[in-house]
Order: structure tokens, then C-alpha cells, then sequence
């Protein structure tokens, strides 16, 4: 079968992320390197390598440093050209394609929309069918490309091919028609775009989200063979995410029919960080080679960068013909056993497809039915089936009724507070003293299932534990540091949420009926408050940057530190009553990973997240930071205590919040941020004599109701 390399839905000009196995850098030294390979990787850029060494990699010990690095601009495994270059001449020559095209038989209009991605041959774009506003994925073929008969000859087999396929995670082909210019062919918009657009934020995935999206892969997989179809360019920008977090295969652009081992095509093609051994020794394609491809997508999802990337595209076949990579220490036993499984050299010793999903790696791990479209950009939260959880999810549609494409208006505040309570039991928290049940989750582990209610009580250390803090303490001792004495009157998580608790509960209770807020002071004191988050407790701990641009994280052993003043100062807490400050180029090794940590986070909520709302504060503020003390999760809602006696509470599903803390007149002041994120701040006091509109008094008691189960608990 005559094959060509198809443009797929994503972008192709992606940037691939730095790996991760290298030991914590020392100075910034990492960074001219880059610029000196830079001539280097821009000529494997051409070749479709998309390659960087591990010594160009930034990380630290025990981390996956690249979670928060910023935006790259291209992947690895977003090259689209097959091992042999050379097919982008003339690109610069395309003609622009109209802003409206007509259908010469039907004569229906579509209006052109942005460009998704691009190749050697086409462009995607996106087009509305201007009779019924249906979307779709338009892939154009100038007709300057296809001018010679065997290049036609590939787009007709191309669109006979995918035309005759249709299976739930095969990308839809809808129709086809072509004018004097380019050849158009309509398929189904997927506008989660693709794996590689999840990769390039997320940079590596959990289990069970690898478990999710290779099921369907396997899925639409095992339907292409079963018609005698090899794919033969399997990769992370081949496969497409919809609306609903549902794959499709795509792409078909390399396929071709399976044929006879003596009948094969000896043509070595595909995207080179994923050829089989075979492919490279000229023996052909089968369906053992896509099994291949998989496994390099498996390990690419989990690992962060495809198994046998290099920096030259010679060494890259050379590892993939000895079958010379390496299998991380972070995956789980079982993800290494399949991983190992599928690289064979020999493609007869490799696992079947039906194997593959009879490993213990899908039997035995939690596969989720569904996953959030936040995933796409950060770490989701899942929980494996409980009867807890299924209470939870009665609960909530109860209160909170079905749910909605636009959130307007949160639970209606006539429902039993009961319900409320209830409901905000499938919490998840962490607090600055260590906690009872608390688990550092794995890379590859799914977090505590909502139902389990994780208890702030501190446990007892262990010897290992206390001498670990005591010889950090003893190595801060003749450093550039102060430390703050002991405090015996120091806040504690309950004692923060008992006394916002209780104002709140008088505010409520002597509140009068109103339909309206009051007005809202006009020169409010500047307070600080949490403007962004990251939450990857599943390996570190909680990340939040103030107001002010002070950026801190709450690590999951208790710890805590803080980069303020531009990054200049580092704050230390071992605990809630022990604080150490230093000169950030002064710091003792022992926290230095840690701070790499912290700076990775902010790195990431600078570059991927929007400011909370418009409230600022000076950016220098009297005093040590703020510290969080504990962050609660409801299926609604985060709550951050902080040691000064502020909270702040988040409502996911309108980006709505409520900052309860005192002026320095020791007034409190409740601030309400909106969902268009513009923010009132009001007197408590003015609230409980005035009275406010509906939806912030329901708020309120929302809030009031998960500090009462936060004091019961």
C-alpha cells in the first residue's frame, strides 16, 4: 500500500522538556551548555529527532523536577516526519488557504478557524459548516503537492483507508472534496487536542491516568489489526483527546494493509524515537511493531521522555536495535515488568495486545472511568471506588442537584446544613505537623480515596525521624541564618479555624434578611492572600504563591519554606514555633533540593496559571511571611489556614472566593472575590449588621459548616 506521512491535530513546532535523572545542579553552568548545543539540536530538530542528552537535564534527587518547568516549545515525540527528511521543500510556497471555502457539489460554505498543527504536506485547521456551526478538523492538501500520479495515489489511499474505519477510539472521517487549489478533509474536531499537548504541561502521568488512555489506545488498536491495518506511527501526537477525556487514534497517514512476512515493505518509516528493531533492519512492519511503538508511548507518558532518546539520531537507532535504555526506579514493579515486556528485541517474544491488558498492570491497578479535564494541565485527583465515595456522590447530587455546562449559582442556601456536612466529610488535608495515616503518595499512586478523612493529630516520631531534624537543626548552626525563638502563644491549625468559626457564626447568626451586599470599603488595608496553587502532594506537598510574589510550599513531612523577597530570602520552618531565615545564595545543602523544589513549582505557577483576582498588596510587607499551616480539599472547595489567623477558601467550580483576616486595628475583614475575579472587601461587622446577598451568605455557611467538621474530626 502506497503511504504517506499525515499531519496530525496537534502542533508540531513543540520544544521537547528537559529530562529528569540528574543530580541536583550546582551553579547555572547547565544553561550555557544548552546554548552550545544549540546548533546541535536545531539541525536534530530537522531530522525529527527532538533529542536532548541527560546531561542537559535539570532535577533533583528524588523528583520529577520538569512537572513544573516551564512551557516547552516542542516534544520529542511530536516530530511528524518519517526517518527519512526532506519532504518540507516548498513550505514557505503554500498558498493561504480562504477564510471561507465552498464545497463545488454540495455548495455548503465552511469558515476557516485556527490553525491546529501543521506537516511536509498539509495544514489542519479548524472549519464551521456555516449552515449548522458543526466544527471539525480540516486537514489541507495544497494541490501543488499531490501534482505527480504517485503522490496522488497516496492521498486517495490515505482517505479510502480512514474512510472505512469506525470504531469509538478511531478519529471520526466525516467527508472529503477538493477545489483548484488544495484537497480538504473533514474529520472530527478533538479540541482537548492530543496526548502530546497533556504531555507537554503535564510532562509525566500517573498510573492509573496511563492505565486510562492506554486502554483506549489498545482498544482502537486492536480494531485496526483485527481489519489487517498497521498504524506504523504510533506517538503521543497521534492520539487525540475529545470533549468528554475520550481518546481517538489518528493519523493515517503512514498506514498501510499488513501483509506476508516475505510480502512486507522494507521501507523504514515513522517517527524515529519509536521504530522497532525490525523496522531499522529493514525487515518490515507487523503488528509486533506497533506493539513496540505502544511500549515507547507507555514509557514516554511515565517517564518523561521517550526510552532511547539521544542526542544523535545515529546513537538513537543504534540504542534501539541493542534495546539499551533505562527503566526508572519510580516506576512500580509491575510498569517496569510490562514496560520490559513489550521493548523485546525478537517482536515474537513481545506481549499480544490482549496480553498487554492482562497484565498485572491493568488486572491489579486502578483504572479510572473517567478523568477531569483539569489532568490536561495538572495532577487530578483520583480516587478508587468506595462506599464512602459513592455516599459522597449521593450526597452531592442531592445538594447540589445535576450538574450544569455553566455553574451559576452554588447550592441553594434553603438545604438542611446537615446535607453540608455530610457532605464536606470526603476531605482531603494536610497540616504542618505530621499526620495520622498520612501517606507520601508515590509518583505512580493514586491519592487516599475522598472518604478517608486524614487526621491533623501529630504522631510520635520515630528515632530515625527526630535525629533527621535534630542534625538539621545542628547544621544550621554556624550559617548565615536567624532563627526566631520558640513561641508558646503560636497558632495551631484548629485553633485558626475555631476562631473564624466562631465569628463567622455570630456574623450569621445576627445577620438581618437582605437581597443586596453592603458597600464595600473603597481603601481597603493590604493583606496577603493566596493568589495561585499547585497541589502535587502525591510526591512533595502543597505550593501557593501570596500576593505579594512570595512563593511557599507546605511539603507533606510538615516541613515548610518560603522564597520572599524576589527569591532573595529563604524561610525555613521545621515546625510551627522554629523558623530560620537565610541569604538565598547562602543555604545549607541540606535544603537546597528542597528549594529547587519550590522554585520548580513557582516556575510552573508563573507560567501556566492566572492571578486569583485583582486584589494586590505591596510587595513588601512588614514581618515574616505568612505560613500555611494546613490546607483542606472538599469535593467543592480548598481551604488554606495560615499562621497570622487568616483563611481563605476557593470554590472550584466558579473560581469564587472568601479571605477572612484582621486589620491591624485587630477588626476582622472579609473579602469576597468574585467570578469575575474582582474583589469586595467589607467589616465583618458591617456584614452582621447590614446583611448580604444570597450567594455570599450561602458561601458563608458552606465555610462555617467545613470548619465544624474540621473541629469534629
Amino acid at each position: 500500500m502506497m503511504k504517506i506521512t499525515c499531519l496530525d491535530q496537534s502542533v508540531r513546532n513543540l520544544s521537547p522538556p528537559l529530562p529528569r535523572d540528574v543530580v541536583p545542579i550546582k551553579s547555572s553552568g547547565a544553561v550555557p551548555r544548552r546554548t552550545r548545543y544549540s546548533w546541535l539540536v536545531a539541525l536534530l530538530r530537522f531530522m525529527d529527532t527532538g533529542c536532548f542528552s541527560a546531561a542537559q537535564r535539570i532535577s533533583c534527587h528524588n523528583m520529577n523536577a520538569d512537572l513544573f518547568k516551564p512551557v516547552p516549545e516542542r516534544g520529542p515525540s511530536q516530530s511528524s516526519a518519517p526517518a527519512k527528511t526532506g519532504r518540507n521543500k516548498g513550505e514557505q510556497n503554500k498558498p493561504e488557504v480562504a477564510q471561507v471555502i465552498t464545497d463545488p457539489k454540495s455548495g455548503r460554505c465552511y469558515s476557516k478557524g485556527k490553525l491546529l498543527g501543521k506537516g511536509g504536506f498539509a495544514r489542519c485547521y479548524e472549519m464551521t459548516d456555516l449552515s449548522n456551526n458543526k466544527m471539525y478538523a480540516v486537514k489541507v492538501i495544497p494541490q501543488s503537492r499531490v501534482s505527480k500520479p504517485h503522490q496522488r495515489d497516496k492521498i486517495t489511499n490515505e482517505i479510502d483507508l480512514h474512510r472505512s474505519l469506525s470504531h469509538k477510539h478511531i478519529v471520526k472521517f466525516s467527508h472529503h472534496f477538493e477545489d483548484q487549489e488544495n484537497i480538504y478533509i473533514f474529520l472530527e474536531l478533538c479540541s482537548r487536542k492530543s496526548l502530546a499537548h497533556i504531555w507537554k504541561a503535564r510532562h509525566t502521568l500517573t498510573e492509573p491516568e496511563v492505565r486510562y488512555y492506554l486502554k483506549q489506545i489498545i482498544s482502537g488498536l486492536k480494531y485496526l489489526h483485527s481489519r489487517g491495518i498497521l498504524h506504523r506511527d504510533l506517538k503521543l501526537g497521534n492520539f487525540f483527546v475529545n470533549e468528554n477525556m475520550e481518546l481517538r487514534l489518528g493519523d493515517f497517514g503512514l498506514a498501510a494493509k499488513l501483509e506476508t512476512v516475505e510480502q512486507r515493505k522494507k521501507t523504514i518509516c515513522g517517527t524515529p524515537n519509536y521504530l522497532a528493531p525490525e523496522v531499522l533492519n529493514r525487515q518490515g512492519h507487523g503488528t509486533e511493531s506497533d506493539v513496540w511503538s505502544l511500549g515507547c508511548v507507555m514509557y514516554t507518558l511515565m517517564c518523561g521522555n521517550p526510552p532511547f532518546e539521544t542526542l544523535d539520531l545515529k546513537e538513537t537507532y543504534k540504542c534501539i536495535k541493542e534495546v539499551r535504555y533505562n527503566l526508572p526506579s519510580t516506576l512500580s514493579p509491575s510498569a517496569q515488568k510490562l514496560i520490559s515486556n513489550i521493548l523485546q528485541k525478537n517482536p515474537s517474544d513481545r506481549l499480544t495486545l490482549d496480553q498487554i491488558l492482562n497484565h498485572e498492570f491493568f488486572t491489579k491497578g486502578y483504572t479510572p472511568d473517567k478523568l477531569p479535564p483539569s489532568s490536561c494541565v495538572m495532577v487530578p485527583e483520583l480516587h478508587p471506588p468506595s462506599p464512602a465515595k459513592k455516599f459522597l456522590t449521593k450526597m452531592a447530587k442531592s445538594l447540589f442537584g445535576k450538574k450544569k455546562a455553566k455553574v451559576e449559582k452554588m447550592p441553594c442556601e434553603d438545604k438542611d446544613d446537615k446535607d453540608i456536612s455530610k457532605l464536606v466529610s470526603g476531605i482531603v488535608k494536610c497540616s504542618i505537623n505530621r499526620q495520622i495515616s498520612y501517606k507520601t503518595v508515590g509518583p505512580n499512586e493514586a491519592p487516599s480515596p475522598a472518604g478517608h478523612l486524614v487526621s491533623s493529630v501529630p504522631l510520635e516520631q520515630t528515632p530515625a525521624e527526630e535525629e533527621s531534624r535534630k542534625s538539621i537543626s545542628r547544621s544550621f548552626k554556624g550559617t548565615m541564618a536567624s532563627s526566631s525563638e520558640p513561641c508558646e502563644d503560636v497558632l495551631t491549625p484548629a485553633a485558626v479555624a475555631e476562631a473564624a468559626m466562631k465569628v463567622l457564626n455570630n456574623c450569621l447568626a445576627n445577620m438581618p434578611a437582605a437581597t443586596r451586599n453592603p458597600p464595600c470599603l473603597s481603601r481597603p488595608q493590604s493583606f496577603l492572600w493566596v493568589t495561585k496553587w499547585v497541589d502535587y502532594s502525591n510526591k512533595y506537598g502543597f505550593g501557593y504563591q501570596l500576593s505579594n510574589q512570595n512563593i511557599g510550599v507546605l511539603f507533606n513531612e510538615g516541613t515548610h519554606l518560603s522564597l520572599c523577597d524576589q527569591r532573595k530570602t529563604v524561610h525555613y520552618c521545621l515546625t510551627n514555633n522554629k523558623h530560620f531565615t537565610f541569604a538565598a545564595n547562602s543555604l545549607p545543602e541540606q535544603l537546597r533540593s528542597q528549594k529547587q523544589i519550590v522554585e520548580l513549582m513557582a516556575n510552573y505557577m508563573e507560567q501556566n496559571l492566572m492571578e486569583g483576582g485583582d486584589l494586590h498588596c505591596e510587595e513588601h510587607v512588614s514581618g515574616p511571611p505568612p505560613l500555611l499551616l494546613q490546607w483542606v480539599k472538599t469535593d467543592h472547595a480548598l481551604v488554606m489556614l495560615f499562621n497570622n489567623g487568616t483563611l481563605q477558601v476557593n470554590f472550584y467550580t466558579d473560581h469564587t472566593k472568601i479571605i477572612l483576616c484582621k486589620s491591624s486595628d485587630d477588626a476582622y475583614l472579609l473579602t469576597y472575590i468574585s467570578r469575575e475575579r474582582v474583589s469586595y472587601t467589607y467589616l465583618l461587622s458591617m456584614l452582621s449588621e447590614l446583611g448580604c446577598s444570597s450567594e455570599l451568605r450561602h458561601r458563608l455557611r458552606y465555610v462555617v459548616q467545613l470548619l465544624q467538621h474540621h473541629m469534629d474530626a
